[in-house]
């Protein structure tokens, strides 16, 4: 591991600070980042976004699918969780905190703009930095390609049908055609992308130049995630600085809800006696988040200094130093699984 991943979460932790610092000093310069977009799609992150995003999506091996059928249950874990758990715990705690414990703190706009930040949150399962949290924990990297590869195919149909009945039922209207829109650019054009570049790259199959050209992209790609995140709480700072309470709020859901899919994904990886190289990223697929689809999709469906973007933004947030509690606990814990 390089530097730039070894210490990720202070990198991290720096860039917050700078853009809030940057946010606060430079207001008038990030209010004119902002308005540059299209179609609600601000341009400047969607540039950053893809520069994080592509070197992860090369890295996909579609051949790599026809392996699903070896070990199953890893791969079928991770779909129950991300699919047809996951999104509907985050809806339900979100309603939960906003609705009831949290009601008398927050007015009902920003509950509901809250609610939908978080439902995003859980609607869009990790794609990018699951590389990292697989490599920390010494995940078979081939499985862990093809749990990826299954996740990215499922969210280009489901992502857009499961976020829409979720945000109707919280009674907030969703313009389909701009988060069809989002959907396309930050997952099905960077996967075709991908794709592609992969096909020219490797067409002896001897990885040489594909992973020259990865290595390449890599910096690039930590580049991208630490301007994003530099970025967004740029845009938030304001709110950051006026309503710290209000990052307090959001995060005590976002916490249960990750730390609570964590111990339902490993204690069923447990029960299922899946070997520690495919129970590892299994779990850490399902708990943590796409946050640059939902931080995207966010500021397309309620503008840059919505309370849900701000909620996607607290993700970000906390979402590398739990992940990497969550790694801690998985290297300690290996002794629970056969090995691979």
């Amino acid at each position: 591991m390089g530097i730039f991943e070894r210490y990720l979460s202070l990198w991290v932790g720096l860039c917050i600070i700078v853009g809030v610092f940057s946010g606060n000093l430079w207001p008038e310069l990030f209010q004119v980042i902002a308005d540059i977009e299209y179609a609600h799609v601000n341009l400047v992150v969607a540039v950053l976004i893809w520069v994080m995003i592509y070197p992860m999506m090369v890295q996909i091996d579609f051949s790599a699918l026809k392996d699903v059928g070896k070990r199953p249950r890893g791969l079928a874990l991770t779909l129950v969780i991300n699919w047809l758990i996951k999104p509907f715990t985050m809806a339900a705690l979100g309603w939960l905190f906003f609705k009831v414990f949290f009601a008398d703190f927050v007015d009902p706009q920003s509950t509901n703009e809250y609610i939908a930040g978080m439902i995003l949150l859980g609607v869009a399962p990790c794609t990018a930095m699951v590389f990292v949290w697989s490599q920390l924990v010494k995940g078979d990297p081939n499985y862990t390609l093809v749990q990826v590869s299954v996740n990215d195919i499922i969210m280009v149909f489901a992502f857009a049908p499961i976020t829409a009945f979720l945000l109707g039922i919280s009674d907030i209207h969703v313009p389909w055609e701009t988060l069809l829109l989002s959907v396309i650019l930050y997952v099905l054009l960077p996967l075709i992308a991908g794709y592609f570049s992969r096909r020219k790259l490797d067409r002896r199959n001897n990885h040489i130049e594909l992973n020259k050209f990865i290595q390449r992209l890599k910096p690039w790609s930590i580049v991208g995630l630490l301007a994003t995140v530099m970025l967004l709480f740029a845009f938030q700072a304001p709110t950051i600085i006026n309503q710290p309470q209000t990052i307090l709020l959001i995060a005590v859901p976002l916490l249960i809800q990750t730390y609570g899919i964590f111990i339902i994904a490993y204690g069923a990886a447990k029960i299922l006696k899946l070997p520690h190289n495919i129970a590892a990223p299994a779990c850490l697929i399902g708990t943590s988040n796409f946050f640059e689809l939902a931080v995207a999709v966010a500021i397309s469906l309620f503008g840059l200094h919505s309370g849900a973007a701000l909620a996607t933004v607290v993700g970000v947030l906390v979402e590398v130093p739990v992940m990497l509690s969550l790694v801690a606990i998985i290297n300690r814990t290996q002794n629970w699984f056969p090995k691979g």
